[in-house]
């Protein structure tokens, strides 16, 4: 994010002396994007951020993934994935359960009501959205206040933990990058801002707003990264000290809440493509926003979506709110995930196109990832897959002859 952002104790210049009240040198740490040409922000610590006294292994939930073949439409019922009342001894980080993934991004579930470990992703951003329950996210840079529909925005490496808040579970759709996820290019100017016609604005991002200090000493922390065979794998630090002893930092490399209700939705004549909707975007995918809005006003419009071919892509809808009138009559509800893969044709139900001449709004909910690279189906996806969705358009299952 090139959106400069200072909290707390900090020099008057960079990578000059910065010390406490009884004269001990703060300990400065950049972090940088892209090997010191990009984004990067300072801290000062009050301890040595690499003082690690112990590195053990972290055993990941099954990180598995396997080939949609024969190449198949999916849905997903995430309400049917098992964590029944384990939830409550769930947390955000070691509950979630993968659903589909390749080499540049991965999404998974979880529904946790458990405080999450320490906790970094050092192979990339992580965009976490929150589909329901209110939590407190504690980072290294200061603290976090999330609500549903907000999008959780970490940056790689970035240290941190979940807290849920309330008595409901957490329920949280993660896409995990191996890249950066910012808002699109097209919506900022060269030098970082966001432009007049993009659908937020800065005043929209939500940062820490103070430094989060915690006394202590001896803190784990989990890490996942990929091993030399790019692997995706996970290990454990002891630190001497609790990493969130920050009195200070500033720069545009930091973690930042954007809810879903601030997206202003582009709508036009006739129906819109899928790239009006794009609020970020990852190496090898993008994210969309459907959100309530007014639809089509050409008076032949037909404002249900045309039925396509994602020739270079496939497409990934979670449904988290309201009512999705091209879907109607196929199963999918609130809590559905969708997968419709490259070489797959698709488009609205049987009846939809009628039913929907005339609408003028739409009161819908959706977040869509689409990916360049193939997807494969984790073992969420399979635990929860509705066998019967591919023939929804042509009426249902065949019959066997």
């Amino acid at each position: 994010m090139a959106y400069y952002r200072r909290l707390g104790e900090i020099p008057p210049k960079r990578h000059t002396q910065h010390r406490n009240p009884g004269g001990e040198l703060y300990r400065e740490e950049l972090m940088s994007a892209k090997g010191f040409s990009s984004d990067y922000s300072l801290l000062y610590h009050q301890h040595i951020p690499s003082a690690v006294l112990e590195v053990g292994e972290w055993a990941l939930p099954d990180q598995r993934t396997t080939v949609n073949h024969p190449l198949r439409p999916r849905h997903l019922r995430l309400a049917e994935l098992s964590f029944g009342h384990e939830w409550k001894t769930t947390d955000v980080v070691t509950g979630r359960r993968v659903l589909l993934g390749n080499a540049d991004v991965r999404i998974s579930y979880v529904m946790a009501g458990e405080p999450s470990s320490l906790y970094r992703d050092a192979i990339g951003d992580e965009c976490c959205y929150l589909e329901s329950g209110t939590a407190t996210v504690e980072t290294v840079f200061g603290a976090l206040e999330a609500r549903a529909g907000d999008y959780v925005l970490i940056p790689r490496s970035t240290t941190h933990r979940w807290l849920p808040l309330g008595e409901s579970p957490l329920r949280l759709y993660v896409i995990e990058a191996a890249s950066h996820i910012v808002p699109p290019a097209r919506y900022r100017s060269p030098f970082g801002q966001l432009l007049e016609h993009a659908p937020y604005c800065e005043r929209d991002l939500h940062g820490p707003i103070e430094p989060l200090l915690v006394e202590g000493d001896g803190a784990d922390v989990l890490i996942k990264h990929r091993s030399s065979r790019g692997e995706i794998v996970g290990s454990r630090y002891t630190y001497q000290h609790h990493p969130f002893d920050v009195v200070g930092w500033d720069g545009c490399f930091y973690p930042y809440t954007f809810n879903i209700a601030d997206f202003e939705p582009i709508t036009g004549r006739i129906h819109q493509p899928p790239p009006a909707h794009q609020v970020f975007e990852g190496n090898g995918f993008v994210v969309c926003n459907f959100v309530p809005r007014k639809v089509d006003y050409h008076p032949l419009a037909v404002p249900v979506p045309y039925y396509h071919s994602n020739v270079d892509s496939d497409e990934v809808m979670f449904y988290c709110g309201g009512d999705y009138v091209a879907r109607s009559g196929s199963g999918i509800g609130q809590g559905s995930v969708t997968l419709h893969p490259g070489g797959h044709t698709h488009g609205p139900q049987p009846g939809a196109m009628e039913r929907s001449l005339g609408i003028e709004f739409f009161d819908e909910l959706a977040v869509m990832v689409d990916t360049f690279r193939q997807l494969e189906l984790g073992e969420a996806a399979l635990a929860c897959a509705d066998d019967d969705y591919a023939w929804t358009w042509a009426g249902g299952r065949p019959a066997l002859s």
